[in-house]
C-alpha cells in the first residue's frame, strides 16, 4: 500500500498468466481512462516473452496503447505494494495474508463469434467496461 510520504494516487495491479495479453489490455485501457490519477501496473505467474500482437492491435483501436509494454513477473513484494490486486481470468495467483485480490473473469463470447479477432475484440469490450467501472470507484478522475 502507499505511504502517505509516498505517491498518493492508487495503485492498481492486474495479473494474468503471461501478462502478455489480458492483464495488459487491462492496464492499457484503465491508464486511458483514469490518466495519471491512478499508478497501473501488469505482471504475470510466467511472463511472455512480448505482448500479443493482436490484443495490442484491438486496445489500440479503443484508444489505449500497450505496445511499449513488456512483460513482467508477479513478485510478492508488487502484490503487497498494490491497493488493488485484480486477476483477470484463471490465473492461480497464491493466497498472501494481509493481500486481497478479485478476480474478473471474462464474459462468455457468443458462439457467433468465430474469429480471433472477433474473440479479441470482445474480451476487449468487456474489460473496457469493468475497467470504466473500477475507474469510477477510484474517483473516475482523468489528469
Amino acid at each position: 500500500m502507499n505511504s502517505p510520504d509516498s505517491d498518493p494516487r492508487p495503485t492498481v495491479l492486474f495479473v494474468c498468466n503471461t501478462n502478455g495479453g489480458k492483464s495488459q489490455m487491462a492496464a492499457a485501457l484503465l491508464r486511458q481512462a483514469a490518466g495519471k490519477s491512478v499508478h497501473v501496473e501488469s505482471a504475470g505467474l510466467v511472463p511472455a516473452h512480448h505482448v500479443n500482437e493482436l490484443a495490442a492491435d484491438v486496445v489500440r483501436e479503443a484508444g489505449a496503447d500497450m505496445r511499449a509494454e513488456v512483460p513482467s513477473a508477479l513478485t510478492e513484494e508488487r502484490l503487497r505494494a498494490a491497493d488493488r490486486v485484480i486477476i483477470v481470468g484463471e490465473a492461480q495467483v497464491p493466497d498472501l495474508d494481509g493481500v486481497e485480490m478479485e478476480r474478473w473473469i471474462p464474459a462468455q463470447a457468443p458462439e457467433e463469434l468465430s474469429t480471433e479477432r472477433e474473440l479479441m475484440e470482445f474480451l476487449r469490450d468487456d474489460l473496457a467496461a469493468r475497467v470504466a467501472s473500477l475507474n469510477e470507484g477510484l474517483g473516475g478522475t482523468r489528469s
